[in-house]
């Protein structure tokens, strides 16, 4: 029998959360023939078996998939087949896929049922947990979306096998964030590591993802809406979320330069004070600290940030470690402070 879920109310809704399950339990929480999977082609050629007898959608994989004509052709595949108000749609993938299938979910039949399957490390702790389900609009990130929990987030620990280390990396950006936000006691645990000694060890990987899960729902459970709280997840991300697309980074390391931006900002907002040591654990994880940008482009992406308002953005900064705070920073701070790392990093 599987495991008992882990169970979170978010916003009057009930996400059942399966832990360290294997996807052959699937069918004791789904019926097949109501089921549709959506995961990307790179997934379904690395796990062909566990697809066998499933309906399944593919998509191309890749950031660049993340959008509306994406979303036409999945939901063109969901009349063809067809599904109808009793489907569940399924999400196996990294956050790209699991952010289509929660925004597919959403609208389709003006709403469906829908679970994931987190594939990457970086969506098992941060992607697939809280709701947000969103498309890119060209180089926006997340422009368009909905707010909705899956009904079930469904963790099989296998997928990991086939993830290339790039990609593990990728995850301990938001490992290391949540730890900033949250959780000294965790960032001192990760500097006495690295991301070898979690690949190697399941026992001691799955104990940092349980503990990064439960950092992220907490958080989100006060929060649902991101309308207080629940904005300090954004550490890093509007930084991140601004150079991504233009410079064609990977979101966690992304969201690593992103938190070093940060950090040049908290030395002259905040008088923060461990800089360097942050730094040096993102060096560890082998994550970005520097990135070769022009302040230009990065301000006319932050124009049309969802946190602006007016001439005003919200930003995440860091008092100390485990101590964050959100600053209204004006757009010509925030100028000036891109112009100073532009001149440091370049």
């Amino acid at each position: 029998m599987i495991k008992e879920p882990l169970k979170y109310e978010i916003d009057n809704s009930l996400v059942n959360y399966y832990f360290d399950v294997s996807f052959k339990s699937l069918t004791q929480i789904v019926d097949k023939k109501d089921a549709i999977i959506l995961t990307d082609t790179n997934v379904y050629e690395a796990h062909k078996k566990k697809f066998e007898s499933w309906r399944t959608i593919l998509i191309p994989p890749g950031e660049v998939n993340k959008n509306q004509d994406t979303v036409n052709y999945v939901i063109d595949e969901l009349i063809k087949m067809p599904a109808d108000r009793k489907t569940v749609i399924i999400g196996v993938g990294g956050g790209v896929v699991t952010d289509l299938a929660g925004y597919v979910a959403s609208i389709f039949l003006r709403g469906v049922r829908f679970g994931f399957i987190p594939t990457t490390l970086l969506n098992i702790v941060d992607g697939s947990i809280g709701g947000k389900n969103g498309i890119d609009v060209g180089m926006f990130k997340n422009m368009v979306g909905t707010i909705r929990q899956p009904e079930f987030i469904f963790l099989d620990i296998s997928f990991l096998e086939t993830l290339p280390r790039d990609e593990w990396v990728n995850g301990f950006a938001e490992i290391i964030k949540h730890s900033l936000l949250r959780d000294r006691l965790l960032f001192e645990y990760l500097e006495k590591n690295n991301v070898d000694y979690f690949m190697k060890r399941k026992a001691a990987l799955l104990e940092l993802i349980e503990k990064n899960i439960k950092i992220k729902l907490e958080v989100v459970q006060k929060d649902p809406k991101e309308e207080g709280e629940r904005k300090i997840l954004n550490l890093g991300h509007t930084f991140a979320h601004a150079i991504e697309n233009q410079y064609q980074i990977p979101h966690g390391k992304g969201v690593a330069v992103g938190i070093v931006m940060s950090l040049h900002i908290a030395i002259h907002e905040l008088d923060f004070k461990e800089e360097d040591r942050v730094i040096k654990l993102l060096e560890k994880y082998e994550l970005f600290t520097n990135l070769i940008f022009n302040p230009k482009d990065v301000v006319h992406m932050l124009m049309a940030d969802k946190k602006r308002v007016g001439k005003t953005i919200d930003y995440i900064l860091l008092q100390e470690i485990g101590k964050p705070a959100t600053l209204q920073l004006s757009m010509l701070q925030m100028t000036k402070y891109l112009t100073e790392a532009y001149e440091k990093w370049k």
